[in-house]
Formats: C-alpha cells, structure tokens, sequence
C-alpha cells in the first residue's frame, strides 16, 4: 500500500470527513458478507463470484451511505447536489468496470484455493 494513495491526507478524525473514508469503512461488512456467502454455498465458481460481487455491493453501499450522509451533516453547506453527484460517480460508477474484473480474477483464486484447502 505504500504508492497507492490511501491516507494522503493523513489520519485522524479529520480523515472521517473525506469522501473515501465510507468505503474503507464499507471493507469490514463486505468482507463479512463475503466470507459468509461464500462458506455457505456449495464449491461453484458462480456463486462464489456471486458471493464477491454481494461484498462489494455492501461496500459500495456502506461508502454511498456514508457519502449522502457526510455530504448533509457537512457545515460548511457548501456543497450542492451536483457534488454529491459527482462524489458518486468518481468513487462508485468509475472504478467499477476494474472491481468487476477483480471480482472475477478474486473468484477463480478462491474456487481453486478452496479445491486445494477445503476439500
């Protein structure tokens, strides 16, 4: 993680009002959603992708939750609906397309990784 801009603007409890701040927030229950879906189904690459694709559809929207929520209780009252708008395309519509292609790769690793470890 040391080149990817994660926490370029540092930490603390200013972090909690950055935009991004939701969808890191978001990895905990997703990662819990998919790690439930994915022990609970039978060994089928299908529903294991559907099990990745069910934990980012809960990190997108713990992150969307925490953007509507972030953008009303803000202060300032500076911002407007259209930055709301273009919050939720930059960190939810653009990056999809290359989550998807992650979903499918983090798949086939588990299927095989689960052919290996688990039966």
């Amino acid at each position: 993680l040391t080149w990817f801009p994660i926490f370029t603007y540092g930490g603390g409890i200013r972090y909690l009002f950055e935009p991004t701040f939701g969808y890191l927030l978001g990895f905990v229950p997703g990662a819990w959603v998919c790690g439930i879906l994915a022990l609970e189904f039978p060994k089928r690459l299908e529903l294991l992708a559907l099990s990745c694709l069910c934990g980012l559809l809960t990190v997108h929207l713990t992150g969307i939750s925490y953007l509507v929520v972030n953008h009303f209780v803000d202060n300032e009252n500076t911002q407007t609906l259209t930055s709301l708008l273009v919050d939720l395309v930059n960190y939810s519509i653009i990056p999809l397309p290359g989550q998807l292609a992650t979903v499918c790769g983090v798949s086939l690793i588990a299927y095989i990784l689960r052919s290996i470890m688990l039966y």
